[in-house]
């Protein structure tokens, strides 16, 4: 995590002598500033959480010049066969969408579809071990 602290802490640095540079030169046109502003600090946050990060877990198998592939490398999550609700959530969602053109009755409909499919993905595997 360390390479991606210094690298978002430039990104920080440049949008910060960016947004003064540009608040100087517009005449504090408000807008450009601002966004360059937050930008700034957008990046300041992700700079900020890649350091508290490397300082709770220290240093990755990445960071190290002469690590190998297989010292990362370990157990892949569950992944499911088959299953019903990808197709079921899609219906509802076109449905929904469809129902905000066509009327209120379609979009209920297709709210109750997408939900039944986002409660089926949430569950389906719910009582599977480990």
């Amino acid at each position: 995590m360390k390479v991606e602290t210094f690298l978002f802490g430039g990104v920080a640095l440049f949008f910060a002598a960016t947004s003064v540079i540009y608040a100087w030169w517009s005449d504090r046109e408000p807008a450009g500033t601002a966004a360059l502003i937050v930008a700034f600090i957008m990046s300041s946050l992700i700079c900020f959480f890649f350091f508290m990060q490397h300082r709770r877990r220290g240093t990755r198998p990445e960071d190290h010049k002469d690590a190998e592939v297989h010292q990362r490398s370990g157990p892949l999550d569950f992944f499911p066969p088959r299953s019903i609700y990808p197709l079921l959530t899609a219906v509802g969602f076109t449905i929904a969408a469809l129902g905000v053109i066509y009327g209120l009755w379609l979009f209920l409909i297709g709210v109750g579809l997408l939900g039944s499919g986002v409660f089926g993905f949430v569950f389906q595997f719910g009582e599977r071990d480990g």
